[in-house]
């Protein structure tokens, strides 16, 4: 669920940073930490509810 959240974020903020540049990098920076927790999760591992 915090990923979908996350991943939200990320969107919106790529959004508005067509306006103002420092939100884009925000966003950038969001995106590389959320694909690197991604990867460090582990696709395999059980979920919990």
């Amino acid at each position: 669920m915090i990923w979908i959240l996350l991943l939200l974020l990320i969107l919106v903020a790529f959004g508005f940073g067509f306006t103002m540049q420092i939100l884009w990098w925000v966003a950038a920076v969001l995106l590389v930490v959320w694909i690197a927790g991604f990867a460090m999760s582990g696709r395999g591992r059980s979920r919990r509810r």
